[in-house]
């Protein structure tokens, strides 16, 4: 089944799946004069319905959500904590199992198939899409969060450690605060969360690119399921897809507008608060819709390739102005910390840093997971003609080795700053303008404060833009093509649910809903994984 022509088509040998299905068959193709839809009946209809209903309740009902909201991400978190940490690790594990297996050599699109982007163009976005305004908002505050803690030691009241220290702690040690803070910290930026994007990316590329299969997450699960896919089964895969992919991106862009209302504030004494966060969220929200009209290669790859240039800008001038030769080190020995600390930290059970492991670990893996079928389609839509082997490791590694450097530059500089020059500014801000309290005391601050501004509002605008294709496609029953106006309603309907839980509960309302949509598709992701490797044997392989 080869076609030179059609770029969407396998090139080279593959082993496609023979269904009687048609993408789009089920779909509502409905003119509104110059604008069209072209929408799955069910998918879109109780994804929309469900998400319309929410924003309502909350906004209505604002004072009475926020408690709602805590208790529930509180619950989520301190009882499942273990089945989130384990099914991370699942997700390594398999990943570092497929790499070593004659399976890394199936070609995705082919035996013949050749690569849709350069390696530099490949990267920017999946660095942008994958971690972009998390890095910028937690670079500097969570590895001083950590060492603050680690230093601090462990508390005990009534026999429970109250401390919110990584294991053990590091009370008074301040080299190996440090390393236990940026262990725990890559940790959570490192292989786990890449590998957890890189399972389901893979899936729907391959089940979309080889088995000519729609590129919507019903797809994957063809090896378990069969032709029930079209069916229920089906529609309830794509629809927890949709709601986890909104509610995972809602969480990001508050975390963004909390963080750009931080910096406007510190630089020009733009008044904190909901007010203008909602601003900041309507204004690139707008924003982004100019991008969504201007399409993936010409306006998520453009803005990938910009917000590389400006971060790379901003994490060459910190290693210059910075503690230079101690940055350049501390990149190889919390690499090491890293490694160390590894199994410790992955230990899904007896753990004794409980506020650690579900507060900060148990959070983080469901935000990850619920962010999994935005990145995960994103990145395969962009990583035809590359082979299991080399797309694993890249998307395990090189982001990975990415995040370590940017956590060890802006995390290290911010600690090196409270230990080495007693700087208590950087730690004693809220979390959002700590990066801004750090560039503070170097050269150029108001430039460079400005600049990482700027780099939080375009990482939230290939965000929302790249979000906006992703359940877009999902919403259209895997087209890729689909009418606009679809494209905007989403991108409009993720400003809304953001503001909506800032309104209700700020960041822990945020919280609260990507960890309440990450819970039941960790149960599909884990599923996936069988499929996946069920998919894979079936594939010819290149030499």
């Amino acid at each position: 089944m080869t076609d030179k022509h059609d770029p969407m088509k396998p090139h080279g040998r593959v082993n496609p799946i023979n269904t009687d299905y048609k993408i789009g068959q089920d779909n509502i193709v409905v003119s509104l004069g110059p604008l069209g839809l072209d929408i799955h009946n069910r998918v879109f209809a109780i994804s929309a319905l469900a998400i319309i209903t929410f924003v309502l309740l909350t906004l209505i009902f604002q004072t009475q959500v926020e408690p709602v909201f805590a208790s529930l991400r509180g619950w989520l978190t301190t009882n499942l904590d273990w089945f989130f940490i384990s099914a991370g690790n699942i997700f390594v594990l398999v990943c570092i199992g497929l790499i070593l297996s004659p399976l890394g050599k199936v070609r995705l699109g082919g035996t013949e198939a050749k690569p849709d982007y350069t390696y530099l163009g490949w990267f920017s976005m999946l660095f942008a899409a994958g971690m972009g305004i998390g890095l910028m908002f937690f670079g500097v505050s969570e590895p001083l969060s950590h060492f603050g803690s680690a230093m601090g030691g462990t508390a005990m009241e009534n026999g429970v450690r109250t401390d919110w220290a990584p294991l053990g702690a590091a009370a008074g040690d301040a080299v190996g605060a440090q390393r236990l803070a940026m262990a725990a910290t890559i940790f959570h930026w490192g292989l786990h969360p890449w590998a957890i994007y890189a399972i389901l990316a893979l899936g729907l590329a391959l089940f979309s690119f080889n088995k000519g299969l729609p590129l919507t997450i019903r797809s994957v699960f063809y090896p378990l399921l069969g032709e029930r896919i079209w069916g229920w089964p089906g529609h309830v895969i794509d629809i927890l897809a949709v709601l986890a992919t909104m509610f995972g991106l809602a969480t990001s862009l508050g975390f963004g507008a909390s963080q750009a209302a931080a910096g406007l504030n510190y630089l020009f004494d733009i008044p904190l608060g909901n007010t203008t966060q909602i601003v900041l969220v309507i204004g690139i929200t707008l924003i982004a819709l100019t991008s969504v009209l201007a399409g993936l290669d010409a306006g998520v790859k453009r803005l990938s390739e910009i917000n590389m240039v400006l971060a790379g800008l901003l994490l060459v001038f910190v290693i210059a102005v910075g503690p230079t030769l101690a940055l350049m080190t501390g990149f190889f020995s919390n690499l090491g910390a890293y490694i160390e600390y590894l199994p410790a930290l992955a230990n899904p059970v007896g753990r004794e840093d409980a506020n650690f492991s579900q507060g900060w670990t148990a959070f983080y893996w469901a935000w990850w997971i619920s962010w999994s079928p935005f990145v995960g389609m994103f990145i395969a839509r962009v990583s035809r003609g590359r082979t299991v082997r080399e797309f694993l490791v890249s998307v395990l590694i090189v982001p990975s080795l990415a995040c370590v450097l940017w956590m060890t530059v802006f995390g290290g500089t911010a600690i090196s700053q409270l230990v080495n020059d007693g700087y208590k500014a950087v730690a004693e801000a809220a979390l959002p303008l700590q990066i801004f309290q750090m560039l503070d005391v170097l050269p150029l601050a108001q430039i460079t404060s400005f600049l990482a501004i700027v780099l939080v509002v375009v990482f939230f605008v290939t965000s929302s833009d790249s979000g906006s294709l992703v359940i877009d496609v999902i919403a259209a029953g895997g087209k890729v093509d689909a009418p606009t106006p679809q494209r905007v309603f989403w991108c409009l309907f993720e400003g809304l649910v953001a503001i909506a839980l800032i309104l209700g509960g700020g960041l822990v309302a945020l919280q609260a809903m990507a960890v309440s949509t990450g819970f039941p598709f960790t149960i599909v992701l884990l599923v996936a994984v069988v499929a996946v490797i069920k998919g894979l044997a079936s594939e010819p392989r290149g030499a």
